[in-house]
């Protein structure tokens, strides 16, 4: 909202895609460096480069899928992305690794753990669900990935909620640490 503001303030026709901002004009220097402070005082970046442009993408595109779509997409996240980010998903791959040291899959299969331990905090499905509605193609392989990235089962992961969400009066009582894990 503030980059659509700072650009209708000067005068300019923009499209906003994907935090992307496509300027429908030349701009000046000034109205560049204008754009460029504005932003920076807000906390974001003027990007220049389209590499770590397409990387940001990547990324976005990654964390709406994972953490803000209620249903997964039934297609690869490879065919996705292609046609998400209009590019051959070699490039996209080995773009992504050559500039964040670690691949694509690792930074999905990462946030997927993050929105498998949300979703068990929520506690609104069962493991069963979890591995459903994230594609996994069983719990076996939910947990096996959940406590290769974690090191806790997915179990484990929800009695330590569930140890954190004690009410303070019960820290230390004995009696409800046992008939919380049973």
């Amino acid at each position: 909202m503030m980059v659509r503001e700072e650009l209708k303030n000067l005068g300019l026709h923009f499209i906003v895609d994907m935090g992307v901002v496509d300027i429908m004009e030349d701009i000046t220097l000034d109205q560049r460096e204008q754009i460029k402070i504005a932003l920076l005082r807000s906390g974001l970046e003027l990007m220049d480069d389209k590499k770590a442009m397409l990387i940001e993408q990547i990324k976005k595109v990654v964390i709406e899928m994972v953490h803000f779509t209620d249903d997964l997409p039934k297609v690869n996240f490879s065919d996705f992305l292609s046609e998400k980010l209009k590019y051959d998903y070699t490039y996209l791959a080995n773009l992504f690794s050559e500039v964040q040291g670690t691949t694509i899959e690792r930074f999905i299969i990462s946030h997927k753990i993050e929105r498998v331990k949300e979703l068990i905090i929520y506690d609104e499905l069962n493991l069963t669900e979890i591995a459903w509605n994230m594609h996994y193609s069983s719990v076996s392989h939910l947990s096996n990935q959940f406590k290769k990235i974690t090191g806790l089962t997915p179990s484990h992961f929800k009695n330590m909620k569930n140890k954190r969400r004690n009410p303070i009066e019960e820290i230390g009582n004995i009696k409800s640490a046992f008939t919380e894990v049973v």
